[in-house]
């Protein structure tokens, strides 16, 4: 798991003056615009920057991001000593809706316009014998 403090150079601790002070000196940093001779690593820090800033500049989602990271180091300090699996890791996530478009053949199960114009003709196609 990405440790957003240390993305943004903070403490838990820090103000949400802190934090956005560290996003706009770190944002002007790796601004793609500002490293064009190394724009592949600018733009991957300043995503980075980015991400970080997102989450723990809305007081909910930093709540949220802080018991996620206290309930991963729990998990991990629980699991057995000297078992290094695949299980062992962080959590891995995944966008339920990349799952959903995988399962129902690319359509997004989720879009009431598209499920409007799905008709039985789409859906499958049926194939006649001839005769």
């Amino acid at each position: 798991m990405v440790d957003y403090y240390e993305v943004l150079g903070l403490q838990k601790s820090a103000s949400q003056d802190d934090v956005r002070k560290s996003y706009h000196k770190l944002a002007l940093k790796w601004h793609p615009d500002k490293n064009p001779s190394n724009k592949e690593e600018a733009e991957k820090k300043f995503k980075a920057v980015a991400e970080a800033y997102k989450v723990l500049s809305d007081p909910q989602k930093r709540l949220c991001y802080d018991r996620s990271v206290k309930e991963s180091r729990s998990h991990r300090e629980s699991t057995t000593e000297g078992c290094d699996s695949f299980f062992d890791s962080s959590y891995v996530l995944h966008d339920l809706e990349d799952i959903f478009r995988e399962i129902f053949g690319g359509m997004d199960p989720f879009s009431y316009a598209k499920l409007r114009s799905v008709t039985p003709q789409t859906l499958c196609k049926v194939v006649v014998p001839a005769q």
